[in-house]
């Protein structure tokens, strides 16, 4: 069963409703102005590389789409780690970048965020067949089991400060580069546990039911945003689209598609 949270309830799977075009006359025309954007594509369902195509798709992706429609820009795209997404945002070297990035004050000081487009829980990621632990009090109990993380992230902080004993430096804790080498390593054994937030956790149990699933009880909330350099004159007019977006249904049908109806082996 599905336990993500978003922002609004999922109530219709219409992408464009009847007021649509009163929203949209209220929206800046950018004139087909060119914004680079910035993702890393390893964080399904939010932005994922499509086995069954090669195509970088999801969420994030149908929602850029979406604004790219309602404010006229023409949008590329540009492959990049988490690690130097931040600092080349705040270098200005790509105009937005998404990653189902954690609105947090400590990024903020670095780059200028959207109005959050999403509301989603941190959860923990383990093997389907995992019976040894069933929280993070039994996981922290047992110096035996390792934690998966990536450095710098949000689910990092929460295994150090919420899972274990708040040591950055915890030999339990073992670090990767992106998120997807974490859950790889999961996969394989290395590690018996990965903190992701319900959007990602939800996306990889259901593409791979039979490998993963969610345990324990949510571990606070996180909104997602994009980001973009600071003073940066597209943030305002992404904000004018997130909410006619979530004005006319557009965000709770990307909810539904990519949450509930998208199914990587059809």
């Amino acid at each position: 069963m599905y336990r993500t949270i978003v922002s609004l309830a999922v109530a219709t799977a219409t992408l464009i409703g009847s007021g649509f075009s009163a929203i949209a006359q209220t929206l800046p025309n950018l004139g087909g102005r060119e914004v680079v954007i910035a993702s890393e594509n390893t964080y399904p369902p939010l932005q994922f590389v499509d086995p069954k195509t090669g195509v970088a798709v999801g969420w994030e992706y149908d929602a850029i789409a979406e604004i790219a429609k309602r404010l006229n820009i023409t949008v590329t795209y540009q492959n990049t780690s988490w690690d130097a997404m931040i600092p080349a945002i705040s270098a200005g070297e790509y105009d937005v970048a998404m990653n189902g990035i954690t609105i947090r004050a400590d990024r903020a000081e670095q780059v200028a965020f959207s109005d959050p487009y999403m509301r989603s829980e941190m959860f923990m990621l383990v093997r389907a067949g995992e019976d040894r632990f069933t929280d993070a009090g039994e996981f922290a109990a047992n110096p035996d089991f390792l934690a998966g993380a990536q450095a710098g992230t949000t689910p990092f902080y929460v295994t150090v400060y919420e899972v274990l004993d708040g040591d950055e430096a915890n030999p339990r804790i073992k670090l990767f580069e992106t998120f997807g080498a974490a859950v790889q390593a999961l996969k394989s054994g290395d590690v018996d546990l990965v903190l992701t937030d319900s959007t990602g956790g939800e996306g990889y149990v259901a593409t791979n039911p039979d490998t993963f699933k969610l345990i324990g009880e949510p571990m606070g909330s996180e909104d997602f945003g994009f980001i973009f350099p600071k003073n940066s004159d597209l943030i305002a007019p992404f904000n004018a689209a997130i909410s006619s977006m979530r004005a006319d249904g557009t965000l709770d049908a990307l909810n539904q598609k990519w949450f509930f109806d998208y199914k990587v082996d059809e």
